[in-house]
């Protein structure tokens, strides 16, 4: 396993990228919290800058992350670099100027609509890769959403698309398509999804790894009773919520980073290192997204880079003492 990787393109890249969702923000909408909280755009910059400067050339945002916000400041900050490859993900519907959130919207011109604001918000007039956005889209809505993919992609408006998804049946369905060419689905070092990149290697797609970092938990900054901020998502009482329960951290997933704690920092790596290195050792076409609030957060994921993967003794242990090999 190295620290870098052919993506669908043919660019070689690292194989750490930055992911977007936190620096989006909150939204006017009502209701239980799908943000981070408050974010300061100015260190959201500067992180964003750091991270091209660092080397990073992969960011994942979406429509959905603060009503486009994120993929404003995306596009104004990472847009003009060539090399840089911005994936974007769709499937509900926003109203920027407002900062609201809508509705899920798969109809072909809900699906234009979405397409043609990430396109103006990232300053791109053809997305490198765009992906849906609803992990559990009923199977039987294939052909709607990924007909209508394929004809943006004639038109020059995306370039590749794929699927947010942990689902196999959802994974099945849509493989075949003539430019599918990535998941991005849940990967740590807790959430191994075997069948998923099983079938994502045999079929040559990458996989971008979203919650590389367990929503902060691999950091260790959270300690048991750690309480989280009201608008923060890790707060609420979504039912896919794992690694956070009632606002605080997961006691059984502490339990287990606590038996890991000091193999993930072999090498003199940061946990946060560490849980991305495992990510780079345990699968070769693994790309992960950590999410990030400012420079210092970044620079640390991406140290992870010059660290590598873990070794394969270290990987054994971890397996051996999480159970899982």
């Amino acid at each position: 396993m190295t620290s870098r990787m052919k993506i669908w393109n043919g660019q070689d890249v690292p194989r750490i990228g930055l992911g977007c969702w936190a620096i989006g923000g909150t939204t006017r909408n009502e209701g239980p919290s799908t943000s981070y909280g408050q974010t300061d755009d100015g260190q959201s910059r500067a992180a964003l800058r750091a991270g091209y400067e660092m080397g990073a050339r992969v960011f994942d945002t979406a429509a959905a992350y603060g009503a486009g916000h994120s993929e404003m400041l995306v596009g104004e900050e990472i847009a003009h670099h060539d090399d840089a490859v911005i994936i974007t993900k769709f499937g509900v519907e926003v109203d920027f100027e407002a900062n609201l959130k809508g509705d899920v919207n798969l109809s072909q011109s809900g699906i234009r609509g979405i397409i043609e604001g990430s396109r103006s918000r990232l300053k791109r007039d053809c997305l490198d890769l765009a992906l849906l956005h609803v992990n559990d889209m009923d199977t039987a809505l294939v052909p709607q959403v990924f007909d209508t993919l394929e004809a943006l992609v004639a038109e020059g408006k995306i370039a590749a698309y794929g699927w947010s998804t942990d689902f196999m049946p959802q994974a099945h369905a849509a493989g075949d398509y003539p430019h599918f060419v990535a998941f991005e689905n849940d990967y740590n070092v807790f959430t191994p999804a075997a069948a998923l990149m099983g079938f994502a290697q045999e079929r040559g797609f990458v996989s971008i790894s979203r919650l590389p970092l367990a929503m902060g938990l691999l950091t260790g900054k959270y300690v048991p009773d750690a309480k989280l901020n009201a608008d923060d998502v890790r707060a609420q009482s979504h039912d896919w919520l794992r690694f956070f329960k009632d606002g605080k951290p997961n006691a059984d997933y502490l339990s287990r980073l606590a038996a890991i704690r000091e193999l993930l920092q072999s090498g003199g790596r940061t946990l946060a290192q560490g849980a991305l290195s495992w990510i780079l050792a345990s699968s070769p076409i693994a790309l992960p997204v950590p999410g990030f609030r400012n420079e210092a957060q970044v620079r640390d994921n991406l140290g992870a880079l010059e660290k590598g993967p873990l070794p394969d003794d270290v990987m054994a242990e971890i397996a051996s003492q999480l159970k899982t090999g």
